[in-house]
């Protein structure tokens, strides 16, 4: 069971976590995405479960708990809603259905760690705790990217939870000086491994391309065949 969670808004979670699906579905594994809250979308559009499908394949389970129309935190949300927050045992005992029947649940967060899931202050890191899960970071690839992924292993690990690695969820075209900087700096912050760098334009793949861009992406310890310093050594050559 992995726990999902990014460094903010936008940095490409959703599309960390259709590629680790990918990637165990294509090692035979039976692979679930919960999704415990889904802000910003309204109840028939389609939400972040339908792109880990759409790329990863429909062999993946989903399931989403709570769905709120307005773009904020869940807390929030679900507050002007005047929809059922979420609590962490709630969301611990989805996440432990599914995996029951799979071989791999992946729980993708909403922002970050401390995002707020109810009125009492609950958040994706209790829910880690809870669980006892892993925490997998998704990271921004360039300038200001260092200090939210510190502060969010810190917590992770005053917390008591342990960060597996960290991932850059969308690596631009043409990387800039910090970019190129952070591929050896990001590990450091995170005090984890560098287990990939995705491609900031991976989400409009095929799901063909999409496992071979996950696969070329990600780490062995997800089943891919990505190499920190042969990636980084390419990058900076301009390759």
């Amino acid at each position: 069971m992995l726990v999902m969670t990014g460094t903010g808004t936008g940095v490409g979670k959703t599309i960390t976590t259709a590629a680790i699906a990918a990637l165990a579905v294509a090692g035979g594994q039976r692979a679930a995405v919960l999704k415990p809250a889904q802000t910003g979308v309204g109840p028939d559009e389609p939400g972040d479960l339908q792109d880990v499908v759409r790329l990863a394949g429909p062999e993946v389970t989903t399931r989403e708990l709570r769905r709120y129309p307005d773009p904020l935190s869940p807390e929030a949300a679900a507050r002007r809603s005047g929809l059922p927050a979420l609590d962490p045992g709630e969301i611990a005992q989805a996440a432990s259905d599914l995996d029951t029947g799979h071989d791999l649940t992946l729980i993708e967060g909403a922002g970050g760690l401390l995002v707020r899931f109810n009125g009492t202050g609950a958040s994706l890191a209790d829910v880690a705790w809870s669980l006892g899960s892993l925490v997998i970071i998704v990271a921004e690839a360039g300038l200001g990217t260092l200090n939210a992924t510190a502060l969010t292993a810190e917590v992770a690990t005053r917390r008591g939870l342990t960060v597996a690695g960290v991932i850059i969820g969308a690596w631009p075209a043409e990387p800039d000086l910090a970019a190129l900087s952070n591929l050896e700096d990001l590990p450091v912050a995170a005090g984890a491994p560098l287990l990939g760098v995705l491609p900031a334009d991976i989400g409009r793949a095929s799901r063909e391309d999409f496992l071979t861009a996950a696969r070329a992406g990600l780490s062995p310890w997800f089943g891919g065949e990505f190499d920190p310093e042969l990636f980084a050594g390419c990058a900076s050559a301009g390759k």
